[in-house]
């Protein structure tokens, strides 16, 4: 997720690991989820579900840019920042390209380990 660099995307910053557990180091984003919005205030305004529909359209697309397909959207996966901007969260579900996995297994292997593995 490192690869998805998106003002509409959630950012992920870090992941480290020990033995027994892993630490994922998110953006902060404060405005809770779409899906408690709809809930509390009800049926949103129509230029307030276009704009958040066109942050949802830019952030998909760009992850589909980038291979990356979340594959679990919905309104729980949709934060809300401070300023009132949709923020795509939750890429638990999400698939990658062969191409992006390929580049990705090229990386934590170099060439050279590919060489040696053969001999």
């Amino acid at each position: 997720m490192k690869l998805i660099q998106h003002p509409n995307v959630v950012r992920l910053y870090e992941v480290m690991g020990s033995k027994t557990k892993i630490f994922i180091v998110l953006e902060f984003v404060t405005g809770g989820e779409l899906f408690d919005k709809i809930v509390n205030n009800g049926r949103m305004r129509e230029d307030e579900a276009r704009r958040y529909f066109q942050q949802l359209i830019n952030a998909v697309d760009y992850c589909h840019s980038r291979g990356v397909y979340h594959r679990d959207l919905k309104p729980e996966n949709l934060l809300l920042d401070a300023y009132g901007n949709l923020k795509v969260s939750d890429f638990g579900l999400s698939a990658l390209s062969k191409q992006v996995r390929v580049i990705m297994i090229s990386s934590f292997f170099p060439s050279t380990w590919w060489a040696i593995t053969k001999l």
